[in-house]
């Protein structure tokens, strides 16, 4: 029987309503017409993510209408050979980092848990983007909603076990149920969806297997620290905010020295980092809270959208492309069911597992490259490890047809096949809140424009000759970055694009309660290998190596 199940707003994948600071409540449209500014309260402001606009607003005879989007979000996800991936290599974990952090970005706190005892400055921090792991941590041990994501001892975080499988082929490890390699889920209620919905701050994070898995290291992350502070005789009382700083701090080390170079040309991070930022916020106030840029929210930060792969050698039973993306989604609790296509993934009752099935843990061997770390014992041979899509303007043609759970759809009427489009979704919402065209955004950055000439047959998508002349002079925000880095020939954000990315995670870094950008003595000390400590360095394997103890059978439990 379909019962009907719905997370609330703020943990759905996407918004139809912003408040921008300045302008009022943008609530969105069917058709994606620029939205009115709703009048709001005080109250009712305050209870909304602090966005803002960095650049001008686009006039309406500047927005593509309904056909024309759609004719761009077809032709962006039509079904076909997808580009070479060897320039710049990077590995596709590097993908679902980049939405785990987007989640971290924009997680509503206090979204469930706003009470007389959650004061002005924890209201507007907990509506600022910030990256301390909020989407990790909650509200901490201590407050009464978020105590749950913790171990009854209050430092630790809680941790999964996968279901065993009955194996007709005799795999012990896959009959096996493995703790610490599923995320925690509710295990209780009437609701098979309720029993299987993830105990962590974000839900965001089970809405694709991968992103999950990273969530489910970022949590062994964080207990390994607070075990071997506990190990070194570190007070009690001290433990937990002591490892929330350290795991904080390296994970902005490891965005600003590892991630952000390789998707952002290195050039303008650097500069960014070293000389500080030009036109976001460049320099608030002591006790101002930071923003969020629609421009980066709905356009810039989307590039993760040109990663993703169809497919994936997952591990050595879902190998050889078995990975693919649909049922990245389907192993889920927020997207899917943790069960196999049931023939009617609408349905959150359907399925009959409530934890991840053992066989699907992933083998970050084949995410990430430890061959970076110096550890080629726990590589993979090149033809089972899975590289990110080069950033361009095609998407993989999956994303033409998102499961209704990934944006909170199911249980509602069914969407028109186009809505569940991720391009044309993406292409709308920039509508609904006017937001500027690359052409805009490059005059406000002072950034040399794409050419007319860059817009013929750009990546391959083929367009009437009517809607390229369009682009060329008005072209929505999120397709001009993906072509900036296609046409530029990096693979990487520039000019617009990279300056929008780089300033704005400089931002949330200044901003966070744990900062580098604030405390820029600081230095990693966590990598596993002696001579990476010694020379600052620490990436996300690093991160993972630290996490899993250096051990191959915790980062692959299903073996070779």
């Amino acid at each position: 029987m379909f019962r009907p199940t719905r997370e609330p707003q703020s943990k759905r994948h996407v918004r139809d309503s912003y408040f921008v600071v300045g302008e009022g409540i943008l609530a969105g449209s069917a058709n994606g017409n620029p939205a009115q500014p709703l009048p709001t309260s005080t109250v009712a402001a305050l209870r909304k993510f602090q966005f803002s606009r960095l650049g001008p607003q686009a006039e309406p005879a500047q927005l593509l209408d309904r056909a024309d989007r759609e004719e761009l979000a077809a032709a962006m996800t039509k079904a076909g050979p997808q580009p070479d991936s060897s320039n710049p290599a990077v590995p596709a974990g590097f993908t679902y980092l980049g939405q785990f952090v987007d989640h971290d970005l924009t997680l509503d706190a206090t979204a469930t848990q706003l009470e007389d005892d959650v004061t002005l400055g924890q209201l507007l921090q907990g509506r600022s983007p910030a990256l301390d792991l909020d989407s990790l941590y909650g509200l901490g041990p201590d407050h009464r909603f978020d105590r749950r994501f913790y171990e009854d001892d209050g430092l630790r975080l809680r941790t999964g076990t996968t279901q065993g499988l009955p194996d007709p082929d005799g795999d012990h490890i896959v009959g096996l149920p493995l703790s610490g390699f599923d995320l925690p889920r509710v295990g209780a209620g009437s609701l098979i969806s309720e029993r299987r919905r993830p105990l962590i701050p974000d839900g965001r994070n089970d809405e694709n297997l991968v992103v999950a898995q990273v969530h489910c290291a970022f949590i062994r992350f964080h207990n390994r620290v607070v075990a071997d502070l506990i190990d070194k005789g570190v007070s009690s009382a001290v433990v937990f905010e002591t490892a929330r700083e350290t795991v904080v701090k390296h994970y902005q080390w490891m965005l600003r020295h590892d991630f952000l170079p390789r998707i952002v040309d290195p050039g303008i991070v650097d500069e960014v980092f070293t000389q500080g930022r030009t036109f976001f916020e460049p320099a608030p106030g002591e006790n101002e809270y930071p923003t969020m840029p629609i421009e980066f929210s709905v356009a810039a930060y989307r590039l993760g959208h040109s990663m993703v792969r169809g497919a994936y050698n997952w591990n050595r039973i879902f190998d050889n492309g078995a990975g693919t993306l649909r049922l990245l989604f389907q192993f889920t609790g927020t997207s899917g069911t943790l069960s196999p296509p049931s023939g009617d993934d609408s349905d959150p009752e359907a399925g009959f597992f409530e934890r991840l099935p053992t066989n699907w843990i992933a083998d970050f061997r084949r995410l990430f490259d430890f061959s970076e770390a110096g550890r080629d014992d726990l590589t993979v041979p090149a033809e089972k490890f899975n590289l990110a899509k080069r950033i361009d303007p095609q998407l993989v043609n999956p994303l033409a047809g998102l499961p209704l759970g990934s944006f909170g759809g199911r249980g509602g009427p069914a969407p028109k096949p186009i809505e569940l489009n991720l391009a044309f979704r993406n292409l709308t919402r920039a509508n609904m809140i006017s937001l500027a065209t690359g052409q805009q955004m490059a005059q406000y950055l002072g950034v040399k424009p794409l050419a007319p000439s860059d817009f013929a047959n750009a990546g391959g998508i083929q367009l009437s000759p009517g809607l390229w002349k369009k682009l060329a002079e008005n072209c929505p925000l999120w397709f001009y970055i993906l072509l900036e880095a296609e046409v530029n020939g990096s693979g990487r954000l520039t000019g617009v694009g990279g300056r929008i990315v780089a300033e704005v995670f400089h931002r949330a870094m200044e901003g966070s309660r744990h900062s580098l950008v604030r405390d820029p003595f600081w230095r990693p000390f966590l990598s596993p290998v002696a001579d990476r400590n010694a020379q600052d360095t620490f990436g996300m394997t690093d991160l993972l190596l630290y996490a899993f103890k250096e051990r191959a059978d915790l980062l692959n439990p299903l073996g070779p």
